[in-house]
C-alpha cells in the first residue's frame, strides 16, 4: 500500500492490542486504511483497506517500522510508551488502547514514570503491573479513536479551506 499525504492511516502496533476488531470496525466506517504491524505473520480480515505488516522478529522491529512511517494526520494505536514518544515527535495522534492519548505535554512525564518504574523492578522492587482491560477501556478507546479521526478531518478541511482563499 501506498500513503496518500491527504490520507489519514492507522498503525496498530499489533502484538499485544486487545481493540484490533474495534479499529477494523472504525476505519471501515471512516474508509480509513489501517496497517496492522506485528513481528511475524498475523491474521487479519481480509479486506483492500487492512495491510499485514510483518516487521520482522528483530528486537523493535514493529515498533521501528511504524516510527519510521508515522506522521502528522496518521493514528497510532499503541501501549508501547517509547514508541508512542516517536510518533508524538513525528506529528502523530497516538492512543493507548485503553483511550488514552499519548501527546506531547504528557509524553515526557509518561515516559519518565515508565523508565523508573523499569529501574526499581530491575532494582528487585515488586511494583506490580498495568490493571487489567475491561470493558470501560474498550469503550474510552472507540471514543477517542472516533475523536481523534473527526478531528483530523476538521483540520485538514480548514487546511484545505484556507489554501483555496
Amino acid at each position: 500500500m501506498t500513503s496518500n499525504l491527504n490520507t489519514t492511516r492507522i498503525y496498530v502496533d499489533a502484538d499485544a492490542c486487545p481493540v484490533k476488531d474495534e479499529i477494523y470496525r472504525v476505519a471501515a466506517r471512516h474508509g480509513l486504511p489501517v496497517s496492522v504491524v506485528a513481528g511475524n505473520f498475523i491474521r487479519v480480515p481480509p479486506d483492500p483497506l487492512i495491510e499485514r505488516v510483518a516487521a520482522g522478529s528483530g528486537m523493535d522491529a514493529a515498533d521501528d517500522w511504524i516510527a519510521e512511517r508515522a506522521g502528522k494526520g496518521d493514528i497510532i494505536v499503541t501501549s508501547d510508551i517509547p514508541l508512542a514518544s516517536r510518533c508524538v515527535k513525528a506529528g502523530a495522534e497516538v492512543i493507548a488502547p485503553n483511550g488514552k492519548p499519548f501527546t506531547e505535554q504528557s509524553i515526557g512525564m509518561t515516559l519518565a514514570v515508565r523508565n523508573l518504574m523499569t529501574d526499581l523492578r530491575s532494582a528487585g522492587e515488586v511494583t506490580g503491573g498495568p490493571r487489567s482491560f475491561a470493558s470501560r477501556d474498550r469503550s474510552a478507546f472507540l471514543s477517542a479513536l472516533d475523536q481523534t479521526i473527526r478531528r483530523i478531518q476538521r483540520q485538514r478541511a480548514d487546511q484545505a479551506a484556507q489554501n483555496q482563499n
